[in-house]
């Protein structure tokens, strides 16, 4: 199999009284699970003591820049990379205690999508989902109808663009019909068209097949238009973990255009429950009112064009925050 490719696992056999699940403990137990993985490489720490948790249902965010961690993150949820210490978890079951079972309903693009060039896209998905499941020719026509690769399935890869080389990683990882996906980058080399695509199809795979997503990327407009909830991963430590709009909320800021802004600064940083943090912008508590500032401006003989409340985007946030953390040092492995 090319590097980078990745197929479902199938179940293996077993008794099957001895790896019983209720299924109202499968339903309230999250869908993708780490607990204090830690991992080092040749002694250098990678993960430290991450935990993590991913409900059923979600589109989850995990960012990180290049060395963060998200690739050991994802070879430790896939049993491709073993903790030095920790678990994870998908759908209640250990990957590293019994990763058939864990990792049977789970499809994944990790890394670069990568296939046999001379063969078919269609050739392609049947080679790969035999190395794990018996799928149904029903079954492969149904991923590639889903990723829109109809009419090309029959053309050797080597003829794909960028865009239906994610498209045919993504039907691989759609066959057998799976409860959670792992993208590592799935848009990376994309032009807009393909981004805005690949986005769209993420959507409609969790919205109406309930498909669990964990979405790993340095892109911050995809995670922050795709994902509701996100990590962040610096240097191998989660340094954030919720809703990322919780990250950008802070003491309203405002920007005033004013004909004398030196003046009007003076003006606003004398007023209650005012800080002005740059030319033209300051933050305001609950109980300052924009109204009366623009009143006592006018008042004072200075023209305003513009008033504009600002919100910080997941991007800004997410340097900041990485620029506080660079200076931290690494906790023992």
């Amino acid at each position: 199999m090319p590097d980078g490719a990745f197929a479902t696992a199938p179940a293996p056999p077993g008794i099957p009284w001895l790896h019983a699940r209720s299924p109202m403990l499968e339903a309230a137990a999250p869908m993708l699970e780490l607990r204090g993985v830690r991992k080092a490489f040749k002694g250098q720490p990678a993960l430290h003591a991450l935990s993590l948790a991913v409900p059923r249902g979600e589109i989850y965010g995990l960012l990180g820049h290049n060395g963060a961690g998200k690739s050991t993150t994802l070879g430790v949820l896939l049993g491709q990379v073993h903790p030095d210490a920790g678990e994870a978890f998908i759908g209640g079951w250990s990957v590293q205690q019994e990763r058939g079972r864990a990792l049977a309903r789970t499809g994944a693009i990790f890394e670069a999508p990568r296939f046999y060039d001379y063969l078919s896209g269609r050739r392609n998905l049947e080679i790969f989902t035999s190395y794990s499941t018996d799928a149904t020719r029903a079954e492969i026509d149904a991923a590639v109808e889903t990723v829109g690769l109809g009419r090309r399935i029959h053309d050797r890869v080597q003829t794909y663009s960028q865009g239906m080389r994610q498209r045919l990683g993504l039907a691989q990882a759609l066959v057998p019909a799976p409860e959670l996906i792992l993208l590592d980058e799935p848009t990376n080399g994309l032009d807009p068209e393909g981004i805005h695509e690949m986005r769209t199809l993420i959507q409609q795979l969790n919205r109406e097949r309930g498909i669990t997503v964990l979405f790993c990327s340095h892109l911050l407009s995809e995670v922050e238009q795709l994902c509701d909830r996100v990590a962040i991963l610096h240097r191998g430590r989660k340094i954030f973990d919720g809703r990322w709009t919780e990250l950008t909320v802070e003491r309203r800021r405002v920007r005033f255009e004013v004909d004398d802004w030196p003046r009007a600064g003076a003006l606003l940083a004398s007023a209650p429950g005012v800080k002005v943090v740059g030319p033209g912008e300051v933050l305001l508590d609950d109980d300052a009112v924009v109204a009366d500032l623009v009143q006592q401006l006018v008042q004072a003989g200075l023209r305003i064009s513009a008033v504009e409340p600002l919100r910080r985007n997941l991007e800004q946030v997410y340097l900041e925050m990485s620029q506080a953390n660079a200076g931290a040092p690494d906790p023992a492995p």
